[in-house]
């Protein structure tokens, strides 16, 4: 399960069970996941992660942004409080990217709003999916 922890809301998406597709979920207030609300803990519930992929916003540098400590922070109480494990993924652009796809499907400014986060979530769950799955297709050929 990929969260996309912003200061207000939070986008949510999962993979299949084959991990090989990401699909976006919905988007919750921040302060919901980050207290393990009801409502949250429905989510978890529901989807039964093995593991929280947070985004982590890094600079175009490639070095972590000044949010990233903030993010680290609030991904591991929100992990403890799962009982999951927590892995970083960079999401930069990831928003960017988001806001593109939605204006190309024709939506206002104002309709893509809650909506950005969790297609974020989506995107950099997919490029780490994907990044995971040719790591394992070049495992398994060098063990043979």
């Amino acid at each position: 399960m990929a969260l996309d922890i912003g200061e207000k809301r939070v986008g949510i998406a999962v993979c299949d069970p084959g991990e090989r597709v990401a699909s976006p979920v919905c988007v919750m207030p921040a302060a919901e996941v980050e207290a393990h609300a009801r409502p949250f803990r429905q989510v978890i519930e529901d989807w039964e992660p093995e593991l929280l992929l947070c985004g982590l916003p890094y600079t175009l540098a490639g070095e972590e942004g000044p949010q990233a400590a903030r993010i680290r922070e609030v991904a591991a109480r929100i992990g403890a409080a799962c009982e999951l494990p927590v892995e970083f993924a960079d999401e930069r652009l990831s928003s960017a990217e988001a806001k593109r796809s939605l204006r190309e499907k024709g939506l206002s400014e104002k309709a893509m709003r809650g909506k950005v986060d969790m297609i974020a979530a989506t995107i950099f769950l997919q490029a780490w999916l994907d990044a995971h799955s040719s790591t394992g297709a070049a495992e398994e050929a060098h063990e043979r």
